[in-house]
């Protein structure tokens, strides 16, 4: 998920500010609804063949060569090497650490890009990408095709994607995917928060904290993701069903 900058809020797409407004006229409603329906079958025709995923989230803000960059990366590769496509955001930082450990592992890597003004371009290690203009469509996309959610260090972005993935796992709107924090001196804090804090008011259940898995190792990270996809969801890896040519189907390439 993209962690954007300071600035990037006032810059949006005038006509996404526009809609998130208010009222708009009937056809105005009507002209959203149709290209928010685009939006979703572009997304569903470019991610239906790209393999059981992971979603892989984090912040856009670590260079290369920091510690959680090449966290990211380890993260990315031990998935790959498990016969997991790696999904992210699509952008730089560890959204990019993670799809290039894919490629380099030799797996399958793709991208859900959030178009914005200023952030974020596509990083250079996807085999797929699918652009998105309203936020929503693409949290959908990174949701709907995984089989479990690793996230490390970010910031509004990631803590957005990891509660609604708990949110939807809590309220059973998705199975029971795993969700697994990668860099637990980051993450610590906030789970002592939802137990002390949430769990002490009665917010949430502990049950619901349990749900996250923390570590340091991205190959127990990946292990627990397969984990359950074999045994709890019976995934396939790789997938059985190759795409149709005919209909203008295809699978990503492999890096």
């Amino acid at each position: 998920m993209n962690d954007s900058g300071p600035s990037a809020g006032g810059d949006a797409p005038r006509h996404e500010r526009r809609f998130l407004s208010g009222r708009l006229s009937r056809l105005g409603e009507l002209a959203s609804v149709v290209r928010i329906g685009a939006e979703f079958v572009r997304g569903f025709r470019g991610l239906h063949f790209v393999g059981p995923c992971v979603t892989v989230f984090g912040s856009a803000r670590f260079p290369e060569g920091s510690r959680w960059y090449e966290l990211g990366r380890e993260t990315g590769a031990a998935l790959a090497r498990r016969g997991f496509t790696v999904m992210t955001g699509g952008g730089p930082g560890i959204m990019e650490a993670a799809n290039r450990g894919a490629r380099e592992a030799g797996g399958r890597s793709v991208g859900c890009n959030i178009e914005l003004p200023h952030e974020q371009r596509p990083n250079p290690y996807l085999d797929r990408c699918v652009s998105f203009r309203h936020f929503y469509v693409r949290k959908v996309m990174l949701v709907k095709y995984s089989y479990g959610f690793v996230a490390l260090p970010g910031g509004f972005g990631t803590l957005d994607e990891v509660f609604e993935c708990a949110t939807l796992v809590q309220t059973g709107k998705i199975a029971g995917f795993p969700l697994v924090l990668v860099g637990s001196d980051y993450w610590r804090g906030l789970l002592a928060m939802l137990r002390e804090t949430f769990v002490a008011a009665g917010t949430i259940d502990a049950d619901d904290v349990e749900r996250f898995t923390m570590t340091d190792s991205p190959d127990e990270a990946a292990r627990i993701v397969e984990d359950a996809a074999r045994a709890r969801f019976g995934v396939e890896l790789p997938p059985p069903l190759p795409p149709l040519p005919w209909l203008g189907e295809s699978a990503p390439r492999r890096g």
